[in-house]
Protein backbone atom coordinates (compact mmCIF):
# COMPACT_ATOMS: atom_id res chain seq x y z
CA UNK A 1 0.00 0.00 0.00
CA UNK A 2 2.89 2.30 0.94
CA UNK A 3 4.78 1.85 -2.50
CA UNK A 4 1.53 2.75 -4.55
CA UNK A 5 0.62 5.69 -2.36
CA UNK A 6 3.64 6.69 -2.63
CA UNK A 7 3.39 6.64 -6.67
CA UNK A 8 0.62 8.37 -6.33
CA UNK A 9 1.70 11.22 -4.59
CA UNK A 10 4.78 11.63 -6.49
CA UNK A 11 2.96 11.83 -9.88
CA UNK A 12 0.88 14.76 -8.44
CA UNK A 13 3.53 16.39 -7.20
CA UNK A 14 5.01 16.37 -10.84
CA UNK A 15 1.41 17.54 -12.39
CA UNK A 16 1.00 20.21 -9.91
CA UNK A 17 4.05 21.56 -9.65
CA UNK A 18 4.55 20.37 -5.51
CA UNK A 19 1.01 22.32 -4.67
CA UNK A 20 1.22 21.29 -1.25
CA UNK A 21 -2.58 21.20 0.38
CA UNK A 22 -3.25 21.82 3.86
CA UNK A 23 -7.57 20.85 3.52
CA UNK A 24 -8.70 17.90 1.63
CA UNK A 25 -12.20 18.26 0.81
CA UNK A 26 -14.68 15.10 -0.33
CA UNK A 27 -17.95 16.22 -2.44
CA UNK A 28 -20.82 13.98 -2.41
CA UNK A 29 -23.56 14.05 -4.68
CA UNK A 30 -25.20 16.81 -5.98
CA UNK A 31 -22.67 18.76 -4.17
CA UNK A 32 -20.02 19.81 -6.73
CA UNK A 33 -20.78 23.83 -6.49
CA UNK A 34 -17.68 24.36 -3.69
CA UNK A 35 -15.19 23.98 -6.40
CA UNK A 36 -16.76 27.17 -7.67
CA UNK A 37 -15.21 28.78 -4.88
CA UNK A 38 -12.32 27.31 -5.48
CA UNK A 39 -9.17 29.66 -7.48
CA UNK A 40 -8.01 26.44 -9.03
CA UNK A 41 -4.64 25.94 -9.52
CA UNK A 42 -4.83 22.28 -11.52
CA UNK A 43 -7.33 19.92 -11.90
CA UNK A 44 -6.64 16.21 -13.15
CA UNK A 45 -9.11 13.65 -13.88
CA UNK A 46 -9.04 10.41 -11.83
CA UNK A 47 -9.13 8.25 -15.38
CA UNK A 48 -5.43 9.58 -15.73
CA UNK A 49 -3.95 9.47 -12.11
CA UNK A 50 -1.99 6.31 -11.48
CA UNK A 51 -3.86 3.73 -8.84
CA UNK A 52 -6.97 6.00 -8.31
CA UNK A 53 -10.34 4.79 -8.69
CA UNK A 54 -12.98 5.77 -11.30
CA UNK A 55 -16.42 7.19 -10.50
CA UNK A 56 -18.74 5.08 -12.15
CA UNK A 57 -21.71 7.51 -11.53
CA UNK A 58 -22.90 9.90 -14.36
CA UNK A 59 -23.04 12.54 -11.75
CA UNK A 60 -19.62 12.60 -10.23
CA UNK A 61 -17.01 14.56 -12.03
CA UNK A 62 -14.49 12.47 -10.90
CA UNK A 63 -11.76 15.48 -10.84
CA UNK A 64 -8.91 15.94 -8.50
CA UNK A 65 -8.80 19.53 -7.66
CA UNK A 66 -6.16 21.46 -6.36
CA UNK A 67 -6.58 25.32 -5.46
CA UNK A 68 -7.31 27.70 -3.18
CA UNK A 69 -10.32 28.15 -0.89
CA UNK A 70 -10.77 31.35 1.65
CA UNK A 71 -6.99 31.74 1.77
CA UNK A 72 -6.36 28.00 2.63
CA UNK A 73 -4.50 25.21 -0.25
CA UNK A 74 -6.93 22.71 -0.73
CA UNK A 75 -7.84 19.39 -3.04
CA UNK A 76 -11.06 18.82 -3.45
CA UNK A 77 -12.74 15.20 -4.77
CA UNK A 78 -15.42 16.50 -6.59
CA UNK A 79 -17.23 13.14 -7.22
CA UNK A 80 -16.56 10.26 -4.75
CA UNK A 81 -16.19 6.92 -4.69
CA UNK A 82 -18.76 4.19 -2.97
CA UNK A 83 -18.91 0.86 -2.23
CA UNK A 84 -22.08 -0.15 -4.28
CA UNK A 85 -20.24 0.94 -7.47
CA UNK A 86 -17.98 -2.48 -6.62
CA UNK A 87 -14.76 -1.12 -5.19
CA UNK A 88 -12.97 -2.29 -2.09
CA UNK A 89 -13.26 -0.22 1.10
CA UNK A 90 -9.67 0.05 0.73
CA UNK A 91 -10.18 1.51 -3.02
CA UNK A 92 -13.19 3.66 -1.91
CA UNK A 93 -10.49 5.19 0.78
CA UNK A 94 -7.36 5.71 -1.01
CA UNK A 95 -7.60 8.80 -2.16
CA UNK A 96 -7.75 9.99 1.65
CA UNK A 97 -4.74 8.44 1.84
CA UNK A 98 -3.33 9.87 -0.78
CA UNK A 99 -4.40 13.21 0.80
CA UNK A 100 -2.61 12.77 4.12
CA UNK A 101 0.49 11.73 2.19
CA UNK A 102 0.09 14.94 -0.17
CA UNK A 103 0.10 16.68 3.86
CA UNK A 104 -3.54 17.86 4.34
CA UNK A 105 -3.97 18.52 8.44
CA UNK A 106 -8.08 18.42 7.95
CA UNK A 107 -10.99 16.33 6.16
CA UNK A 108 -13.65 17.71 4.81
CA UNK A 109 -16.61 15.82 4.11
CA UNK A 110 -20.31 16.16 2.57
CA UNK A 111 -22.81 13.64 1.22
CA UNK A 112 -26.31 13.85 0.56
CA UNK A 113 -28.52 11.83 2.79
CA UNK A 114 -32.32 11.11 3.59
CA UNK A 115 -33.78 12.37 7.06
CA UNK A 116 -34.79 9.61 9.77
CA UNK A 117 -35.95 12.57 11.99
CA UNK A 118 -39.06 14.57 12.12
CA UNK A 119 -37.37 17.40 12.80
CA UNK A 120 -35.11 17.22 9.82
CA UNK A 121 -36.70 18.05 7.10
CA UNK A 122 -36.09 17.67 2.90
CA UNK A 123 -34.09 21.07 2.17
CA UNK A 124 -32.01 21.45 5.94
CA UNK A 125 -28.41 20.33 6.44
CA UNK A 126 -27.27 18.16 9.75
CA UNK A 127 -23.84 18.46 11.01
CA UNK A 128 -22.69 14.83 11.66
CA UNK A 129 -21.71 14.55 15.23
CA UNK A 130 -21.30 10.74 15.33
CA UNK A 131 -22.27 7.91 13.10
CA UNK A 132 -23.10 4.28 12.60
CA UNK A 133 -21.79 1.91 10.51
CA UNK A 134 -23.74 -0.82 8.78
CA UNK A 135 -21.47 -1.63 6.05
CA UNK A 136 -20.46 -5.17 5.17
CA UNK A 137 -16.61 -4.42 5.94
CA UNK A 138 -14.14 -2.15 7.45
CA UNK A 139 -11.62 -0.22 5.06
CA UNK A 140 -8.90 -1.60 7.89
CA UNK A 141 -9.56 -5.22 7.15
CA UNK A 142 -6.27 -7.02 6.44
CA UNK A 143 -2.67 -6.09 7.63
CA UNK A 144 -2.35 -3.08 9.21
CA UNK A 145 0.71 -0.67 8.26
CA UNK A 146 1.70 1.21 11.83
CA UNK A 147 3.20 3.98 10.11
CA UNK A 148 -0.42 5.14 8.40
CA UNK A 149 -2.02 4.12 11.86
CA UNK A 150 -2.45 1.81 14.72
CA UNK A 151 -4.18 -1.77 14.76
CA UNK A 152 -7.29 -0.47 16.70
CA UNK A 153 -7.40 3.00 16.10
CA UNK A 154 -9.97 5.18 18.76
CA UNK A 155 -13.22 6.10 17.62
CA UNK A 156 -14.33 7.96 20.49
CA UNK A 157 -14.50 11.38 18.58
CA UNK A 158 -14.62 10.79 14.97
CA UNK A 159 -15.71 14.25 13.94
CA UNK A 160 -14.05 17.14 15.46
CA UNK A 161 -16.32 18.64 17.97
CA UNK A 162 -14.83 22.22 18.08
CA UNK A 163 -15.50 22.35 14.27
CA UNK A 164 -19.42 21.22 14.76
CA UNK A 165 -19.71 23.72 17.25
CA UNK A 166 -18.06 26.28 14.87
CA UNK A 167 -20.49 24.79 11.89
CA UNK A 168 -23.71 25.24 14.08
CA UNK A 169 -22.65 28.74 14.67
CA UNK A 170 -21.98 29.73 11.71
CA UNK A 171 -25.74 28.58 10.47
CA UNK A 172 -26.75 30.51 13.17
CA UNK A 173 -25.35 33.63 11.91
CA UNK A 174 -26.20 33.26 8.05
CA UNK A 175 -30.12 32.16 9.05
CA UNK A 176 -29.24 28.60 7.75
CA UNK A 177 -31.69 25.94 8.64
CA UNK A 178 -28.71 23.32 10.32
CA UNK A 179 -29.23 20.28 12.68
CA UNK A 180 -26.37 18.09 14.46
CA UNK A 181 -26.92 14.30 14.58
CA UNK A 182 -25.91 11.02 13.53
CA UNK A 183 -25.88 9.49 10.45
CA UNK A 184 -26.04 6.06 9.30
CA UNK A 185 -24.04 4.41 6.57
CA UNK A 186 -25.49 1.36 4.64
CA UNK A 187 -24.27 -0.56 1.25
CA UNK A 188 -26.83 1.17 -1.49
CA UNK A 189 -27.75 1.71 -3.95
CA UNK A 190 -31.07 1.21 -3.76
CA UNK A 191 -32.92 3.38 -0.86
CA UNK A 192 -34.62 1.77 2.52
CA UNK A 193 -37.94 0.22 2.55
CA UNK A 194 -40.46 1.81 5.55
CA UNK A 195 -39.43 -0.93 7.53
CA UNK A 196 -35.63 -0.48 7.16
CA UNK A 197 -36.50 3.32 7.63
CA UNK A 198 -38.16 2.54 10.99
CA UNK A 199 -35.28 0.41 12.32
CA UNK A 200 -32.44 2.95 11.56
CA UNK A 201 -34.67 5.46 13.37
CA UNK A 202 -35.10 2.99 16.50
CA UNK A 203 -31.20 2.13 16.44
CA UNK A 204 -30.32 6.05 16.37
CA UNK A 205 -30.42 7.31 13.26
CA UNK A 206 -31.26 10.98 12.48
CA UNK A 207 -30.11 10.74 8.87
CA UNK A 208 -29.06 7.74 6.41
CA UNK A 209 -26.75 7.48 3.64
CA UNK A 210 -24.29 5.42 1.28
CA UNK A 211 -20.83 7.18 2.01
CA UNK A 212 -18.76 8.91 4.56
CA UNK A 213 -18.18 6.57 6.94
CA UNK A 214 -15.38 4.16 5.48
CA UNK A 215 -13.46 8.35 4.50
CA UNK A 216 -13.91 9.06 8.27
CA UNK A 217 -12.32 5.77 9.55
CA UNK A 218 -9.65 5.77 7.47
CA UNK A 219 -9.09 9.50 8.44
CA UNK A 220 -9.20 8.87 12.35
CA UNK A 221 -6.72 5.85 11.54
CA UNK A 222 -4.17 8.63 10.51
CA UNK A 223 -4.87 11.18 13.03
CA UNK A 224 -6.46 13.72 10.65
CA UNK A 225 -9.73 15.82 11.90
CA UNK A 226 -12.38 15.32 10.64
CA UNK A 227 -15.79 17.52 9.79
CA UNK A 228 -18.80 16.22 7.53
CA UNK A 229 -22.09 17.65 6.95
CA UNK A 230 -24.98 15.87 4.90
CA UNK A 231 -27.64 17.58 2.60
CA UNK A 232 -31.19 16.18 3.72
CA UNK A 233 -32.77 15.32 0.46
CA UNK A 234 -35.37 13.10 1.01
CA UNK A 235 -37.84 11.92 4.18
CA UNK A 236 -37.79 8.16 5.79
CA UNK A 237 -40.43 9.16 8.51
CA UNK A 238 -43.78 9.92 6.82
CA UNK A 239 -46.71 7.56 7.47
CA UNK A 240 -46.85 6.96 3.72
CA UNK A 241 -43.19 6.52 2.20
CA UNK A 242 -43.34 8.56 -0.83
CA UNK A 243 -40.97 7.00 -4.40
CA UNK A 244 -37.69 9.02 -4.72
CA UNK A 245 -36.11 9.52 -7.77
CA UNK A 246 -32.32 10.27 -8.62
CA UNK A 247 -33.39 13.32 -10.54
CA UNK A 248 -34.95 14.42 -7.11
CA UNK A 249 -32.52 14.15 -4.92
CA UNK A 250 -30.24 15.72 -6.78
CA UNK A 251 -32.50 18.65 -7.55
CA UNK A 252 -33.13 18.96 -3.81
CA UNK A 253 -29.47 18.80 -3.36
CA UNK A 254 -28.45 21.36 -5.73
CA UNK A 255 -31.11 24.04 -4.41
CA UNK A 256 -29.44 23.33 -1.00
CA UNK A 257 -25.82 23.65 -1.76
CA UNK A 258 -24.80 27.22 -1.59
CA UNK A 259 -26.18 27.19 2.46
CA UNK A 260 -23.40 23.92 2.56
CA UNK A 261 -21.04 25.72 0.96
CA UNK A 262 -21.20 29.37 2.91
CA UNK A 263 -20.55 27.16 6.13
CA UNK A 264 -18.02 25.20 4.69
CA UNK A 265 -16.25 28.05 3.37
CA UNK A 266 -16.78 30.15 6.40
CA UNK A 267 -15.28 26.88 8.68
CA UNK A 268 -12.48 26.72 6.34
CA UNK A 269 -11.38 29.88 6.30
CA UNK A 270 -10.89 30.16 10.78
CA UNK A 271 -8.50 27.12 10.71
Amino acid sequence: MFQIIHETVEYLKRKTEDFQPEIGIVLGTGLGGLVSEIEVKHQLMYSNIPNFPISTLEFHSGKLIFGILNGKRVVAMQGRLHYYEGYSMQQITFPIRVMKALGIAHLFVSNAAGSLNKDFKKGDLMVINDHINLQPESPLRGRNDSDMGPRFPDMSQPYQRSLVKQALEIAKENEITCHQGVYIAVTGPNLETKAEYNYLRIIGGDAVGMSTVPEVIVANHMGIPVFAISVLTDEGFTEVLQPVSLEEIIETARIAEPKMTKILSQLISTL
